[in-house]
């Protein structure tokens, strides 16, 4: 069954770092886009990053911005988020999501845009 793993969750101080792990099981990331949501208002899943499925263009929304990063490693089916400079506004379940053949020229931060996703990790900012 194709599915997204998820791990690196936890509890970090204000200013802390952290980074979360999403790996692909029972298919490969190839030609997929991959975003991260959070669990926002009334359970509502706001996309933050998004990764193009040829990892050339990359998007973030403005509120994290130059603190998260997301990216591709050597592990094909992975793919991080690093976090910096976590604040308590940061504490979410987060949610990695997938979309199969996509362009590889762009990606979208809507969740109806994404078809295999993670069952979230719960990040923690707090002292």
């Amino acid at each position: 069954q194709s599915q997204l793993v998820q791990s690196g969750g936890g509890l970090v101080p204000p200013g802390g770092s952290l980074t979360l792990s999403c790996e692909a099981s029972g298919f490969t990331l190839d030609g997929v886009d991959i975003a991260w949501f959070r669990r926002a208002f009334a359970n509502e899943r706001v996309g933050i990053s998004c990764t193009s499925s040829a990892g050339g263009v990359t998007s973030y929304v403005d509120s994290v911005k130059g603190r998260f990063n997301i990216s591709r490693p050597n592990a094909k089916n992975t793919v991080s988020l690093q976090m910096f400079d976590l604040k308590p506004e940061d504490t979410s379940v987060y949610f990695c999501a997938a979309r199969i053949n996509a362009d590889p020229s762009m990606c979208k931060t809507e969740p109806w845009w994404y078809e295999i996703w993670g069952p979230g990790a719960q990040v923690t900012v707090s002292s």
